[in-house]
């Protein structure tokens, strides 16, 4: 069996940070304030790389990791993630020898590089050619693997008209999308990746994150820190989640990420109302569930981009007689925009005056339609002659598509980023109709083996 490529035991790192200083309130006591500042200050120099055993519980001194351990297996792309401070970054910099551990070890089987800050080393004064030598030294090329993948670099940053010119004229984007082409054409066995995806403009995000996948199916080991979610499960097939510095979940990509979004958003999939006092409701109906369901029947937040899930709605009409009609509205929740809405056409009860009772009606959204990425779903009802609103509990659920990224779904093989809130998977044909009028037909064998 062979040893992983990254194998991190125990990994701490201890920071001391400022506090706020108290503020004298009379003149004595900023004059004796303002004279031992001096000596003061070359105390607090002196203790910031010391620590004293029974320290850890003082306002000024932080975990930015602690006691974390995982192993990565050659040829596997994990994600990391978690809120900013989370440790993410400080896990990075340990792995790649920037910072010193307190405590544990890490240990990296290979030729490792990373991104970390992109365009590290970047001159002003030099022109954008020069940059590229220079940052590539910086980040271990050497200078005849520099001239044989030039042109290669250019051309992936867009910036070929303005490459003999200085960098201080480039605009902010020229200069990282630069930076980052030269970055992205190494070649190591091992690749640290910190929140690089966000660089540039809409296009050449899309350019990156089909880098990125390139060097995923290249056979590399990644480690890939961002908080682009779609991205991040799109790209890895497993995920590490930090918080406070600690590991916290490690496992499949989607389960993962389904524990970090429940999280910060709370009750995620399901959202209840116990109290009918306090529920979202009028005279006749009240809600008091709302939950996204999976095919086998449980809760769910995350969601294979090719199965189907049910919208789940539990109400109580108070009141016999009237014409009901539930209906849910779903956004995509990182465009803002709506994806669709829909009432309930069930001709059981269309057009039936629904008596007294508890009610739950269920919407089915089949696999292959919507985008991976997330969605909240605003759950309503109203009356029907007269139309007279009920309730609109917004954001009542919301779930997490994930595109498992096999070939199997709509984007076929293309890993770019695809526009849209929907992604029906469509049934396509193509139907050869012989070669052009004044042209021989011209017949492509297909490769053998």
């Amino acid at each position: 069996m062979s040893e992983p490529a990254i194998s991190v035991e125990n990994l701490s790192k201890r920071y001391r940070i400022g506090v706020r200083n108290r503020r004298r309130d009379t003149l004595v006591g900023n004059a004796i304030e303002a004279l031992s500042a001096p000596l003061r200050n070359l105390k607090r120099l002196a203790r910031l790389s010391r620590f004293d055993e029974n320290e850890d519980d003082r306002p000024d001194v932080v975990w930015a990791v602690r006691d974390v351990s995982f192993d990565v297996e050659p040829g596997e792309v994990v994600g990391v993630i978690g809120r900013n401070g989370a440790g993410k970054s400080t896990l990075l910099k340990l792995l790649t020898r920037i910072a010193v551990p307190t405590s544990g070890e890490a240990v990296i089987n290979g030729h490792v590089s990373s991104l970390l800050e992109v365009g590290t080393g970047f001159h002003p004064e030099l022109t954008g050619r020069e940059n590229v030598y220079l940052n590539g030294a910086v980040l271990g090329m050497t200078r005849r693997e520099i001239s044989r993948k030039f042109d290669e670099i250019v051309d992936f940053s867009g910036v070929e008209r303005f490459i003999e010119t200085p960098v201080k004229r480039y605009s902010s984007g020229m200069k990282v999308r630069l930076a980052f082409s030269v970055a992205a054409h190494l070649e190591p066995e091992i690749l640290l990746v910190d929140e690089v995806l966000s660089v540039g403009d809409w296009e050449f995000q899309k350019k990156c994150l089909g880098k990125m996948d390139d060097v995923a199916r290249q056979g590399r080991t990644v480690l890939f820190v961002s908080h682009n979610q779609a991205a991040v499960t799109r790209l890895c097939s497993r995920i590490l989640l930090m918080e406070h510095g600690c590991l916290v979940e490690d496992g499949p990509a989607h389960e993962v990420m389904s524990v970090y979004l429940r999280a910060g958003m709370g009750s995620m999939a399901e959202q209840s109302w116990p109290d009918p006092t306090t529920a979202p409701g009028a005279d006749v109906a009240r809600i008091r569930a709302a939950r996204v369901v999976g095919e086998d029947g449980r809760v769910s937040d995350a969601v294979d981009i090719r199965r189907p899930i049910f919208l789940e709605m539990e109400y109580e009409v108070l009141r016999p007689g009237y014409l009901l009609q539930p209906n849910f509205t779903v956004w995509n929740a990182e465009e803002a925009v709506v994806a669709f809405a829909g009432v309930d056409l069930d001709p059981e009860w269309i057009d039936r005056k629904r008596p007294k009772g508890l009610y739950v009606t269920r919407a089915r959204i089949p696999g292959n339609l919507l985008a991976e990425g997330m969605f909240t779903v605003d759950a309503c009802m109203s009356t029907k002659r007269p139309v007279k609103a009920q309730f609109n509990a917004d954001a009542a659920m919301a779930f997490h598509v994930v595109d498992p990224m096999d070939g199997t779904t709509a984007r076929g093989d293309w890993a770019g980023r695809m526009g849209g809130v929907m992604r029906p998977k469509l049934e396509w044909a193509t139907e050869y109709l012989g070669a052009g009028r004044d042209e021989e037909p011209v017949l492509v064998e297909e490769p053998v083996g």
